[in-house]
């Protein structure tokens, strides 16, 4: 068997996160603050025979972890046929989607059937009215109930995402704590990142993994580390009651050095980081009749080339400020969070 790729720091690759839509029904400040976008052109969009195709080049090279991403991933028809094919391939071992919630009541049932393993669901606050001047959304609901439907449904380790604003949200600390505690869920805060579409980013807006430390040792007492193995993004936590959350410290104790990730666009472009600024085309060589072995000479090389640290990078610059402006988001849609796949 041919030795899998690894990049030139060493790390392999082993994590596919793949967007199959740059379509969301939320507008959260911290990827998608502006009240237009451009969005991909509907033919441009693979189809779920060219992703399966891909999926199972890439697990040929050693992916063994599909996060099915967006925008919004429940917005492309009939998602659960895509799980269904993936899932039967044996080198996929951990199949897994990250959803905002506003419709995974009505799907939750057929995706875990379909063979989904995990389910990610965002959850900044758990108060309505925030939602709605946070992400120009009313159906606080319909997360909460989606919620409800996954842990139904039999979804293994549910997780909640919480992306941390100070002034927003860095009160609810310990309320989703709670919250997750009785969902029977692990809640997961993440660093605000200076990434995509997050043109209002600010340095004072960021809660630290340290800060966030702090103020749950405040209501809870001591925090011990979780010691494991693992490249998952996510530091992980015990409260002392046996209670575990993770933290996602990307913009202030960046996890480059076990970024075994990267991602797929849903038209087909390849980012080998969240920060990269230009992607490898794969869809262009799959429609022109390239071959499996092409294609597969294709990733190798580009994995086996890549340099990208993206966070560390940005934590050393001074002066820190969004990657990129509204206008450069306007002119390449590529660029933005909801397109690669957050």
């Amino acid at each position: 068997m041919a030795e899998l790729p690894r990049d030139t720091f060493g790390r392999p690759l082993a994590s596919l996160r793949l967007s199959v839509t740059d379509r969301c029904n939320l507008r959260c400040r911290y990827c998608m603050p502006e009240d237009e976008y451009v969005w991909l052109p509907r033919t441009a969009i693979l189809t779920f025979e060219e992703i399966e195709r891909l999926v199972a080049l890439f697990a040929g090279l050693g992916v063994h972890k599909v996060r099915l991403t967006g925008g919004e991933p429940l917005l492309r028809h009939d998602l659960a046929t895509l799980v269904t094919m993936i899932a039967r391939n044996p080198q996929i071992r951990d199949l897994a989607m990250t959803t905002n919630g506003l419709l995974l009541a009505k799907h939750a049932a057929a995706l875990r059937a379909a063979g989904l393993e995990r389910v990610t669901v965002s959850l900044d606050t758990l108060h309505p009215e925030r939602m709605l001047a946070f992400a120009k959304s009313t159906r606080h609901a319909d997360v909460l109930e989606g919620i409800t439907a996954a842990r139904q449904a039999g979804f293994a380790k549910l997780k909640l995402n919480a992306v941390v604003i100070r002034g927003f949200n860095d009160d609810e600390l310990a309320d989703l704590i709670e919250f997750a505690r009785v969902q029977d869920a692990e809640v997961r805060f993440i660093e605000y990142m200076d990434v995509g579409g997050a043109t209002r980013w600010s340095p004072d807006q960021v809660m630290s993994r340290t800060q966030m430390l702090d103020v749950l040792e405040r209501r809870y007492g001591r925090i011990e580390p979780v010691v494991e193995t693992s490249t998952a993004p996510a530091d992980r936590f015990r409260l002392p009651d046996g209670t575990v959350f993770g933290i996602i410290a990307s913009t202030t104790a960046p996890f480059c050095a076990d970024c075994d990730r990267s991602r797929l666009t849903a038209d087909g472009l390849w980012y080998l980081c969240l920060y990269a600024m230009r992607g490898i085309d794969l869809r262009g060589p799959l429609r022109g009749g390239a071959s499996n072995a092409q294609l597969k000479a294709l990733v190798t090389g580009g994995w086996s080339a890549r340099t990208d640290r993206g966070a560390e990078e940005r934590l050393a610059m001074a002066g820190r400020s969004p990657l990129v402006q509204v206008g450069g988001l306007k002119r390449d849609p590529h660029l933005e969070m909801h397109t690669r796949g957050g």
